[in-house]
């Protein structure tokens, strides 16, 4: 297993609610990882089958030979870690993640350079936040070496789908839930971790083009205390309904506002969110702070680094739904983008809602900031920039 240097993400500026309290409490980061054994698919799929794949792989549609997984007891800790066909079965009808949710997931990529090396993103920085979201819903934390020793095995053992296509990538998808047979509103005595992998295209089948949302006046993602800043899995249940009305009225995508005001914009799908004020060298970004009901996205601390080295103003703080359709008629903000891990980063031209009218970002095109931001992020991830902040992780 090779070493790697830890980065954590920053949450500087969401680090204690109003109890003092600190917002993210600490995990135990110090268990002994398991070693992987390797059991492989004895017949895994061939080359012409992977590449009838690439040529339409979409997104999350078709998934590797093989998956990495692991148990955790009380009387055991982490154990039984092993890379084995993605056939394999986990789990009965009366586990406990299927009755009460009990479950979590992560999401990253491993990209293949032009020097034929594969790498992923700042992989620690998952790790750090999958130990957060366990906590939150009373799972054992995964240990940084399992996480990070999981994507390596299971990397190297399915290197042949990683896709050679620089628009394509193979997305990761970590996976723990409480795999206890017996029903009861407890905390798992038996859990799963599984990591298994996609080759994936663009997101968004349009590709990167701007997306129109839907403003959310009804439903809501998250409220305070409860599981917003946690990647589990009853947050997204709970958006499909909302996803539907968007759809509805023909839009791709949902904007979360806040439980409590109604008014403040917290987050976009699975995204988080950024506005960007004026333009040129004056162009200012800010996005939603983290107050506890929203992501604290890895790729949302990656763009206000980059904002930052590009020269830009880049903070976090507060807009509500009138400010952004105010400053969008007054030419005050001039972009609106969303990013995320799937999407990297996917302009917004315009709005629409029920109660809260409809207007477009600018010219409903693509901000000349948003696609800049995007292009050094991309470049940084597929081994075309220089990697200044020891992002990458290595694995071939």
């Amino acid at each position: 297993m090779s070493t790697y240097v830890h980065h954590d993400l920053d949450v500087s500026a969401a680090k204690v609610v109003a109890s003092g309290a600190p917002l993210y409490p600490a995990v135990d980061r110090d268990s002994a990882a398991p070693a992987i054994t390797l059991k492989p698919n004895t017949s895994p799929a061939s080359q012409a089958e992977r590449e009838k794949i690439f040529a339409d792989p979409g997104f999350g549609r078709f998934f590797t030979d093989n998956v990495v997984r692991a148990v955790w007891t009380k009387a055991d800790g982490w154990h039984q870690a092993e890379l084995v066909s993605g056939a394999a079965s986990a789990g009965g009808l009366s586990m406990n993640a299927l009755h009460y949710g009990q479950s979590i997931f992560e999401g990253l990529k491993a990209y293949r350079h032009a020097d034929g090396g594969i790498y992923t993103f700042r992989p620690e920085a998952n790790a750090l936040r999958f130990q957060r979201s366990a906590h939150r819903l009373a799972l054992p934390p995964v240990p940084t070496d399992l996480f990070i020793g999981a994507i390596e095995a299971l990397v190297r053992q399915d290197q042949a789908w990683v896709p050679t296509d620089p628009d394509q990538s193979l997305y990761l998808r970590p996976l723990e839930f409480g795999s206890e047979d017996a029903l009861g509103v407890r905390p798992s005595t038996h859990v799963t971790y599984v990591l298994m992998a996609s080759p994936v295209g663009a997101y968004f089948p349009q590709g990167v083009k701007p997306v129109s949302v839907w403003l959310s006046d009804e439903y809501v993602r998250a409220a305070p205390g409860g599981t917003g800043e946690a990647k589990c899995a009853g947050n997204y249940a709970s958006s499909l309904i909302a996803q539907a009305e968007a759809t509805e009225n023909n839009c791709d995508q949902v904007v979360w506002i806040d439980a409590i005001e109604r008014k403040y914009i917290e987050e976009m799908g699975g995204m988080n969110m950024f506005f960007v004020y004026g333009s040129g060298s004056d162009a200012r970004l800010v996005t939603p702070k983290l107050t506890g009901t929203l992501l604290p996205g890895v790729t949302r601390d990656s763009v206000l680094t980059l904002a930052r080295d590009l020269g830009y103003q880049a903070e976090e703080g507060t807009i509500t739904v009138e400010q952004w359709r105010d400053g969008c008629a007054s030419g005050e903000i001039t972009e609106t983008f969303a990013c995320g891990t799937a999407a990297v980063i996917t302009p917004v031209g315009r709005v629409d809602s029920k109660n809260s009218g409809a207007w477009n970002i600018a010219d409903g095109g693509s901000g000349e900031l948003t696609m800049k931001l995007r292009a050094a992020l991309v470049d940084i991830q597929t081994g075309k920039a220089t990697d200044t902040h020891n992002w990458l992780h290595r694995i071939l």
